[in-house]
């Protein structure tokens, strides 16, 4: 087999990796692991296609119960911009569930960041 043809043969089989790529997490703001001196406005999640936010909720360390946040878009969208409640400091976990648009592949995740007292 020719290099060119065997290139051609070992391309085509891993197409079919790229379609079982599902939405992932793919910036945030705050950002995970971020030490932070003022509490944010709003969370930011930006995924790498298109998926409904079906879930979002925020625990503080040493809280018994996680907070829902909300409302969520209903829409399909690759970015969500949702308002932050006011936070005191402490450590913070982001919890999000995502369904893909294209799939309904379900995807969830977390961010974790530190807000400092102020000073």
């Amino acid at each position: 087999m020719k290099p060119a043809t065997a290139l051609l043969v070992m391309g085509l089989t891993l197409l079919p990796l790229t379609a079982l790529a599902h939405a992932h997490l793919a910036e945030a703001t705050p950002a995970n692991g971020s030490a932070l001196a003022t509490p944010p406005t709003h969370f930011l999640l930006k995924f790498s296609e298109a998926a409904h936010l079906t879930a979002l909720s925020l625990l503080r360390e040493g809280d018994a119960k996680a907070r829902k946040l909300g409302p969520l878009p209903t829409a399909a969208s690759t970015s969500f911009s949702i308002p932050a409640p006011k936070l005191a400091a402490g450590a913070y976990t982001l919890n999000y569930r995502v369904v893909a648009a294209d799939d309904n592949h379900l995807s969830s995740g977390t961010v974790k960041f530190r807000l400092s007292p102020a000073p």
